[in-house]
Formats: C-alpha cells, sequence, structure tokens
C-alpha cells in the first residue's frame, strides 16, 4: 500500500532578508505517477501538490540568493499492467536567476501517468546542479515507495560521495507511516495529514532551507542524554514576556530531538514546563548553523494506586518540593506523573491526611500504595456538636475531621484504622453531656453509627 508524502506550499514572508548568504539552490522533484490521481481531501493528489506548489513558488520569488528548478518523473509514459518507464525522469526547468515563472507555468501543465523512478530521479538531479558552490538541497514532492529497480539509499550515497552538497526534504501525508523509514536514508522527513498541516511544514522545510538557521533543543537527562521529551515549551524574548514560540517537544523517528526554526535576530528565554518548571535565559542563536541548546531536565515518575480498591475512589495529593510550601501539582490517587529528579513532600488529601516523602530518580517510577477507604455513616435524632479522632498505634487521638453541625446525617470517606466520634446534642448546654464512641473503619465497607 502506498502512502503520501507531499510536499505541500505556505505563503512565505520575509525571506527577502538573506543578504549576505551564500547562493541557494533548491531543486523541486515532483511525482507525477499514476497514483497521484487518487483522491484526496477533495482534489487528486496531483491537484493539490499542483496548487500548494505553484503558491510556493510564488511566495518565494524575489528572495535574495536563491534559484530554484522543476524536474519531474513519471509524466510522459503512462503506466500500464505491462509496461512501466522507470527512465521517465526530465529537468523540465533548469536553474537560473529569473525562471520563477518558467517553473509555476510548467507546473500547470504536469498531468500524472506513469511510474515512479525516485532512485533514478535522484541520480539525475546531481547533474542538475551547475556546480557545489552553493547550498543545494532537494525537495521530494512524492506519494509513493520506489516503484523500479534501482534502491534510492544508494543513490543518495552516490550523490554524497560525489561531492554534491544535496539535502533531501520528504514530507509524508498519510496512511501507513512505517513506510517512512524506507526514506530516512535520502533525508529528513515530515509527517502531515492535512492540508493545514502542509503548510505548517512546508514553512519549516523552507525557512531551514533559506534561512540555513536551526535550532535543536535537547532536554538531558542525568547522565546528559537528550532523550526527556513530550513537554511544552516557551521561548520569549530575553527579559520580557513577550512570547514568541511555543513548541511541545518532540523525538523525531531517530530518537533525536527535532529540528526547529527560529529568528536568530533575537535573544530568548527558555521556559521547560516540567514539574517543577527548568529555566534557561538569555539564548543566543548563531546566524546560519545549527544551534544545539542543552537543557538539564532529567525526570522520573511518582505514582499513587490503592492496593486494594473495589470501587474507584477520587483522592487528590499535593506534591510539593521539601523545604517549600508552593504546590507543584495536584496528582489524582490512581495516577502517574512525571517530575524533576530530586525529594518531593507528597500530601495525599484522604481522611485522615496521608504524608509521605519521596526520592525521585532518573526514568524510575516511585510508587506510594495505599490502602482503600471505608465509609462512616452516621445519623442523629437532633443537630449534634462533633468531631472526628483517629487513634493512633500509641493511643492518642488525633484530630481527623469536624462533622457538619446543621445536617442529622453524614457519610464519610476514612482510611482503615481505629476512630473516636466526640459529640453533643447542640441543644443541651453542658457539657456533662459530652458522648464518646469508638469504631472501626475496614477498606471497602461502611460502618453506621447512631449519635
Amino acid at each position: 500500500m502506498k502512502f503520501y508524502v507531499v510536499i505541500c506550499c505556505f505563503f512565505l514572508m520575509g525571506f527577502a532578508q538573506v543578504q549576505g548568504q551564500e547562493l541557494t539552490r533548491i531543486l523541486f522533484i515532483l511525482d507525477a505517477s499514476n497514483s497521484m490521481n487518487a483522491n484526496w481531501g477533495g482534489q487528486t493528489r496531483i491537484e493539490a501538490a499542483k496548487e500548494l506548489l505553484v503558491k510556493t513558488v510564488d511566495s518565494l520569488n524575489g528572495s535574495a540568493n536563491l534559484q530554484i528548478a522543476l524536474r519531474v518523473y513519471g509524466h510522459q509514459s503512462p503506466i500500464t499492467a505491462t509496461y512501466q518507464d522507470c527512465n521517465d525522469t526530465k529537468l523540465e526547468v533548469p536553474f537560473g536567476p529569473d525562471n520563477f515563472t518558467r517553473v509555476k507555468n510548467k507546473i500547470k501543465t504536469i498531468l500524472a501517468k506513469g511510474t515512479t523512478p525516485i532512485a533514478r530521479s535522484l541520480e539525475a538531479a546531481a547533474s542538475d546542479f551547475p556546480d557545489t558552490n552553493a547550498r543545494n538541497i532537494i525537495i521530494l514532492i512524492t506519494d509513493g515507495l520506489e516503484a523500479c529497480d534501482n534502491d534510492p539509499c544508494v543513490i543518495a550515497k552516490k550523490l554524497h560521495d560525489k561531492g554534491v552538497k544535496v539535502t533531501p526534504f520528504v514530507i509524508g501525508l498519510g496512511l501507513d507511516l512505517s513506510y517512512l523509514e524506507q526514506f530516512k536514508c535520502i533525508g529528513s522527513y515530515s509527517e502531515a495529514e492535512t492540508k493545514e498541516a502542509f503548510s505548517n511544514v512546508l514553512k519549516s522545510v523552507i525557512s531551514k532551507a533559506i534561512i540555513n538557521t536551526t535550532v535543536q533543543i535537547n532536554l538531558n537527562n542525568i547522565n546528559k542524554v537528550p532523550n526527556e521529551t513530550d513537554v511544552t515549551m516557551f521561548l520569549y524574548k530575553a527579559g520580557t514576556k513577550d512570547l514568541v514560540y511555543t513548541f511541545v517537544h518532540t523525538l523525531n523517528r531517530q530518537g533525536s530531538p527535532d529540528t526547529l526554526t527560529m529568528d536568530p535576530n533575537f535573544k530568548y528565554d527558555l521556559v521547560v514546563n516540567t514539574i517543577p518548571k527548568v529555566y534557561k535565559n538569555n539564548i543566543s542563536i548563531i546566524k546560519n548553523t545549527h544551534n544545539i541548546i542543552p537543557v538539564d531536565c532529567p525526570q522520573g515518575y511518582i505514582r499513587l494506586r490503592f492496593t486494594n480498591a473495589t470501587s474507584p475512589y477520587q483522592v487528590l495529593s499535593r506534591i510539593y518540593q521539601k523545604n517549600e510550601q508552593l504546590t507543584l501539582n495536584t496528582q489524582s490517587v490512581g495516577t502517574t506523573d512525571k517530575y524533576i529528579v530530586g525529594t518531593y513532600e507528597v500530601e495525599i488529601l484522604t481522611l485522615p491526611r496521608i504524608y509521605q516523602t519521596v526520592e525521585v530518580t532518573q526514568s524510575t517510577t516511585q510508587t506510594i500504595d495505599l490502602a482503600a477507604p471505608g465509609q462512616f455513616s452516621y445519623s442523629a435524632t437532633k443537630a449534634i456538636a462533633a468531631q472526628l479522632f483517629v487513634i493512633r498505634e500509641n493511643g492518642n487521638p488525633e484530630w481527623v475531621c469536624n462533622l457538619e453541625q446543621s445536617s442529622t446525617k453524614g457519610l464519610i470517606f476514612l482510611q482503615p484504622g481505629n476512630y473516636r466520634v466526640v459529640y453533643r446534642q447542640k441543644q443541651l448546654r453542658s457539657t456533662t453531656y459530652t458522648t464518646e464512641k469508638n469504631f472501626k473503619i475496614q477498606s471497602n465497607k461502611t460502618t453506621s453509627i447512631n449519635l
């Protein structure tokens, strides 16, 4: 089964401001094989690809130090049940200083009809670039895998061995994304399943190609390995509250931090929204290079669970750092959450309260096991003033809660243990009417007391 690997366009702004950079050449390789006639989002794939590619070329027109060219495959010889033309690849518009209109007009005339000779197109592309004295980039626009007898990985290696500076960008839109692994030997790729996602991805691809300034944020574990991920990052203009970028940190299919495009004309303050937050301020981005920003974010897990619950009890806990009272997180019992390596105090909002100190270590889970609560059901003939105490192992009573004075009955969830309720009917105005009753609470059971 084929999947879409299609590049779409984005209305790009501001790319003319690249004076002083070396010449960049972008070769668009467009798939015009028969499978591109399949429907996608109310259009055929070829119609969508052509529409978006034309807009991309329009938006690039006028960019300084930029030349483009167009190679197409699968558009000359129709594929049949018995024949496919694996040599059907052609440089339709070569590189030139002002050929944007030619490329755009040619794209509009392309019809999809043939096979998918990706490897031969890449091999031929080596001769499409006039020389190696520029940043030579290929953007491959295809909806399928190699259909002929050559191996794109072998061809990609030959390109590099010849000293041709080619960086293929392949954007996957689609069905079985496991097929994308076969493109990683060629170059970078991204995934997009909607037209809007296409636009966002191509914006990033073109930015990397033209601006030539990229950023990789390494969220390092305790061993300085950048494998922490899946957390939101805010980037502000340094020293201000002006939010410039919001990213959910991602590891790509190779397990490395994803490459970002950021404006190098600012310094940034970074906030990583771990628990607790991690800050890195006054970050500089160096132009025309790949920047790596290391941030120490070693994390482990805290898990809270009932060991013997027969019902889904809803209990929260409060997590805060040792020697500090600021609440970092409210975590439900029955869940696992991630924390920066360190020592934490956990206040579990049961009755009575349970307090634990937890040492979170790298990539490990610290589990707090709790006995399931039971229920204390009480009723009285008249309003009462009453307080509830737990009897600790040393025999001392410890206050748990006050009973509601405006009601003559109630139901309270309590942790297993021995308890005492001390009460007096409110209408009786003498202390001598104070009464005590002891009772025991067991997990998942109800204890009823008549006051």
